[in-house]
C-alpha cells in the first residue's frame, strides 16, 4: 500500500470568530496520500491550535487505516478513493499520525 500527502493547508483564519480559546472554526486540512506502497507526507509537522477542527483528508490506491496518537487514541479505516476525517485536539503537544501497516509517521501535529 502507498501513501502519500499531497499538501498541508490551513484555512484563512477571519475575524475574531474563535470562540474566546485562540482557535480559528476553519479546519487545517492535512491531504494524504496513499500510493504504490507510500505515503505522502512523510513525517512533516503542522501547526494547529488547541480546539481547532483537523480534516485529514485520504486519498488512497487500496484499503487501510491511520492511526492517531491523540487522548484518547483514534483510528481510521478508509477504503480506495477519498475519505475525510474530522479530528480535534484539545491538548498542547505533538500528535503523531501514522500508518502501522507501513510503519511511518505520517504528519505530526503540533498543537498550540
Amino acid at each position: 500500500m502507498t501513501t502519500s500527502v499531497v499538501g498541508l493547508s490551513a484555512a484563512a483564519c477571519g475575524g475574531d470568530d474563535d470562540g474566546g480559546n485562540g482557535a480559528s472554526d476553519e479546519p487545517v486540512v492535512v491531504e494524504i496520500v496513499f500510493e504504490g506502497g507510500e505515503v505522502t507526507p512523510n513525517g512533516e509537522r503542522v501547526e494547529v491550535e488547541a480546539g481547532q477542527p483537523i480534516d485529514l483528508e485520504v486519498t488512497a490506491d487500496e484499503p487501510g487505516s491511520i492511526h492517531i496518537h491523540s487522548d484518547p487514541e483514534q483510528e481510521f479505516d478508509f477504503e480506495a478513493g477519498t475519505d475525510t476525517f474530522e479530528i480535534q485536539v484539545d491538548r498542547p503537544g505533538v500528535v503523531e499520525v501514522e500508518s502501522h501497516e507501513l510503519e511511518q509517521v505520517i504528519v505530526q501535529l503540533e498543537v498550540r
